[in-house]
């Protein structure tokens, strides 16, 4: 089975193998630390999840990502691996007896990677910014926007899951796959950026595919006790947005 969402550490018991040398650092509110604990639970291996917070970090953390001090961190065999895709690819090297995450095609491989950067560069910076609007008028312009903006990069990405699939429930063909950890890390946040500003982003009219594919991820066995409910995430972005509408301090 797979461990819930909590605020203090334990051992997530994969189902077919034991690796007590495995830890991850991160917060479970955080789209980055779910992609390799979902890449983990793919895997059925066995691991501590360290929750940090996004306030403070610990030395753990600052230790083992000296650079960028960000999480989410990998420790395996007392090695520190950093960055969410180099995480998971990571795992899908080191893991090679679970379903494979990564397509063995050279082609297949290098498409994958090219979406996830859009994800991640193009499309997600987006959401971040409807969050992050200020001010009543400048975030009703922000916002529509963003709004804008997600949409279109939505509609792109039906067109590439329906390409990958190939006809198939995920972007990975069959099963859960590298891009379908990208975008659908991001779903959480997608869900409570629509609650909050009363929008359907995901629609049934402009990407059908894409609204089954959700669903089938949210329920996939190695998803659905990691993903973060809606209403939590809703308090940590208004957490957020009161963060960035606080005067500087003097």
């Amino acid at each position: 089975m797979f461990c819930k969402c909590s605020s203090s550490p334990r051992l997530c018991l994969g189902s077919a193998m034991a690796t007590s040398d495995v830890k991850l650092l991160g917060a479970w509110a955080s789209p980055y630390v779910m992609r390799p604990r979902i890449a983990l639970n793919i895997k059925s291996v066995s691991y501590e999840f360290l929750e940090e917070t996004f306030e403070s970090k610990s030395q753990l953390l600052l230790q083992s990502n000296p650079v960028h001090k960000k999480m989410p961190v990998l420790i395996h065999a007392d090695k520190p691996i950093c960055e969410s895709l180099i995480i998971v690819q990571y795992i899908d090297e080191i893991w090679t007896n679970g379903p494979s995450i990564l397509p063995s095609d050279p082609y297949d491989r290098a498409i994958a990677r090219f979406w996830a950067a859009y994800i991640d560069d193009k499309w997600f910076p987006s959401i971040i910014g409807i969050t992050r609007a200020q001010g009543e008028e400048a975030k009703a312009v922000a916002t529509a926007v963003a709004i804008e903006q997600v949409s279109a990069g939505l509609v792109v990405l039906e067109e590439a899951f329906e390409k990958c699939s190939k006809g198939k429930g995920y972007f990975g063909g069959e099963q859960i796959g590298y891009v379908d950890i990208v975008l659908g890390s991001f779903l959480g946040w997608t869900r409570m950026t629509e609650k909050m500003n009363g929008v359907k982003l995901i629609d049934e009219a402009k990407t059908p595919g894409l609204v089954g594919w959700a669903e089938r991820f949210c329920a996939n066995n190695a998803v659905k006790e990691v993903m973060p409910e809606t209403e939590k995430l809703e308090e940590i972005a208004k957490m957020i947005q009161a963060k960035f509408r606080a005067p500087p301090p003097k």
